[in-house]
């Protein structure tokens, strides 16, 4: 069951929804099952069971919803395979050696370039390394002997290749124009209307926020955090609701590491870097960004878990900050501020699966026009009218918070103190709502 069936539920009175997925994945929100495996692989393999243990690894990697990971007994051994977005990897265990192997891109010619960045990136793998086969695939490999192949190991191994493969396939065919993808057949296509609408998203989202840069009534050097908001806010939203893959999923994560990092240079002077990152963004042609558009399955997450105490610090820490623009009459500004705390938290961090859920619906509501353009038939603001709908609104919140009293019983939204006088408002109590939520889980 997805997201969007989770939250609207099947009754009859709900249209079927596009199957459209958001945000980046997690393996954070695994049964109980999934736990039991992992506990009894590691307890196999300390028996010297090697074989059976590796079975319970792979029943933990699996995710139904995903299809992700497929492992079977063959003569020798086992085979397994398992998918991290436009990557296969595939490997073999025998009882006594472990292999592991993810085709990346396929060469045509090497240049120095290529053989460079390649070992650059070597010197940065802890398991892994990439390698060239005799056909000229640039290949990732892991390989260890059982003795030394615990659950442990295996799990960082796995995710080392896969992540690496996942991102550099796009990345190395982007920037070296001899090098082809490879072994994509698995990926499926996204139909030409989301592609276009997402695109266009991406177009006039990027305009709108350095059209507000150039010609907002704040003076962008004294008010240089303020516009801080305004662009952090935007990259994190792109993140989330485009899902990109390849360049423009680099381009975003370097824009937020060159935010943050810290290299002296004041903040208008980041936000300069942030609105270049974003104009050559905005300049890509729409088939460079169609071809990086598909629908893959992953296994591993690529966010750190945190507990809601550190939600509830990060909204405690910068939602204040809106009241004075509210105030004094900075809508765009002011929304930005809880747009960037939901964005920050899902981009950063796997957090509890009702807050995303949560946070998920949030963007449904700010967004509501983009999500009509890519086909779903609810809408919880009226843009033109500037109204809420207050109905659908409570009762995707109450669903949710039904769906997850199994793992979170005390978990209680008191949508009666939700604010709808305007959206700014709306999203300022609805945080404060989230921040507050009793998220103790059931073991």
């Amino acid at each position: 069951m997805g997201l969007l069936d989770r939250l609207f539920g099947s009754g009859v009175e709900e249209k079927q929804q596009p199957k459209i997925s958001f945000g980046r994945y997690t393996d954070s929100y695994k049964p109980p099952s999934r736990y039991d495996a992992w506990d009894e692989a590691q307890e196999l393999f300390e028996n010297e069971q090697f074989l059976e243990s590796y079975k319970r690894f792979f029943q933990y990697l699996r995710d139904e919803d995903e299809d992700n990971v497929r492992c079977e007994e063959v003569k020798g051994g086992l085979e397994f395979e398992l998918y991290q977005g436009s990557k296969k990897i595939t490997g073999r265990a025998t009882p006594h050696k472990v292999r592991v192997e993810a085709r990346v891109v396929k060469a045509e010619s090497f240049n120095v370039g290529v053989l460079r960045r390649l070992l650059e990136h070597n010197f940065n793998l802890k398991y892994s390394r990439f390698a060239l086969d005799e056909a000229g695939n640039i290949n990732i490999v892991f390989d260890t002997y059982t003795l030394d192949g615990s659950p442990y190991k295996l799990y960082y191994a796995l995710r080392e290749v896969a992540i690496k493969a996942d991102k550099q396939d796009d990345l190395l065919v982007e920037e070296f124009r001899n090098l082809t993808p490879i072994e994509t057949t698995h990926l499926e296509e996204l139909p030409q209307e989301e592609k276009q609408t997402k695109y266009q998203y991406i177009k006039e989202k990027i305009d709108e926020a350095l059209r507000e840069m150039e010609q907002g009534e704040l003076d962008r050097n004294r008010y240089a955090s303020s516009y801080g908001y305004l662009l952090l806010d935007l990259i994190f939203k792109l993140d989330y609701l485009i899902k990109p893959e390849g360049f423009m999923m680099e381009s975003l994560e370097h824009l937020h590491r060159r935010y943050y990092e810290n290299d002296g240079k004041s903040t208008a002077a980041k936000n300069d870097a942030l609105c270049q990152g974003l104009k050559e963004l905005a300049a890509r042609p729409a088939t460079d960004y169609y071809r990086e558009m598909y629908r893959g399955r992953s296994t591993f997450g690529i966010t750190h878990t945190v507990n809601h105490d550190r939600v509830a610090a990060i909204i405690g820490g910068e939602l204040y900050h809106m009241d004075w623009y509210m105030e004094h009459g900075y809508p765009k500004i002011a929304l930005a501020i809880p747009g960037y705390i939901v964005g920050f938290c899902l981009f950063n961090y796997a957090v509890p699966k009702p807050v995303r859920d949560l946070f998920h619906l949030y963007y449904q509501i700010v967004e509501s026009d983009y999500f009509r353009k890519l086909g779903f038939s609810y809408r919880f603001y009226d843009p033109d009218s500037g109204q809420l709908d207050k109905r659908a609104i409570r009762r995707a919140i109450n669903r949710i918070t039904d769906q997850n009293k199994a793992f979170y019983p005390r978990l209680s939204f008191p949508v009666g103190s939700l604010e709808y006088e305007s959206l700014a408002a709306f999203a300022r109590s609805y945080l404060r709502i989230v921040r507050e939520l009793d998220m103790t889980r059931t073991i």
